[in-house]
């Protein structure tokens, strides 16, 4: 065989792996849509329940002292994008957003929230609050307390708005058929991550979601 058929073999060999390849692909991105479908007919209808019934947000707390009054899950809003793959416009996430607020009747501010002030002055209580005050998204004010004479940080307080905003979000991975999960002040003001296959992400999965969200016992994380 002359050098010129081997390498007419060997690019023969290459192209069929990489249809072969391609087809796995296109089939991953397909099982990954429909299973997209699935969570934006879900999200779809979630938020027109919860509207109604604004369910109890759970006791918050920045520093683990200072709980909020009794607070409700309000403003349930669904969102999706999508994006170009390989030619196709697929899901890039789907996403639920809502506000926690407090229940009637609110204390009078500036904006109609109460006012919350906490005091840190150890590092871990500080990346304790700073990290809850992110994961809420919770509008607030930072000052630092000196001493008069040495000018010595005796700790930083922070004034805020008791009113915080959760989220969760899907973005599929179309390559292997898996989806990343992120919660936001879901149960709390934290974030959380979690993976699930194709296979586990169903209605059942979505409506141990939904439990999760109002406070009912939950597998889903």
């Amino acid at each position: 065989m002359s050098f010129l058929n081997q390498l007419k073999q060997q690019a023969q060999s290459l192209q069929t792996q990489q249809v072969d390849e391609l087809q796995q692909l296109d089939t991953h991105t397909a099982a990954t849509e429909a299973a997209c479908k699935v969570v934006w007919h879900y999200f779809m209808e979630l938020p027109r329940q919860l509207n109604v019934i604004e369910p109890a947000a759970p006791s918050l707390s920045l520093d683990g002292k200072t709980p909020w009054p009794p607070m409700k899950q309000t403003g349930f809003r669904f969102d999706a994008r999508k994006k170009t793959l390989r030619g196709q416009e697929v899901f890039e996430y789907l996403a639920l957003g809502w506000q926690l607020e407090p229940q009637p009747p609110r204390v009078a501010g500036t904006n109609g929230l109460p006012k919350g002030r906490v005091s840190v002055n150890f590092p871990p209580d500080l990346e304790r609050v700073e990290r809850r005050l992110r994961a809420g998204q919770v509008r607030h004010e930072r000052q630092e307390l000196r001493h008069p004479d040495t000018n010595r940080l005796q700790s930083i307080v922070f004034l805020y708005d008791m009113a915080a905003r959760a989220s969760v979000r899907v973005t599929p991975n179309h390559e292997n058929s898996s989806f990343d999960v992120r919660l936001a002040a879901v149960g709390g003001l934290e974030i959380t991550s979690t993976q699930y296959t194709l296979a586990q992400l169903n209605s059942t999965a979505l409506d141990e979601l939904a439990k999760l969200i109002v406070g009912q016992p939950s597998r889903f994380l």
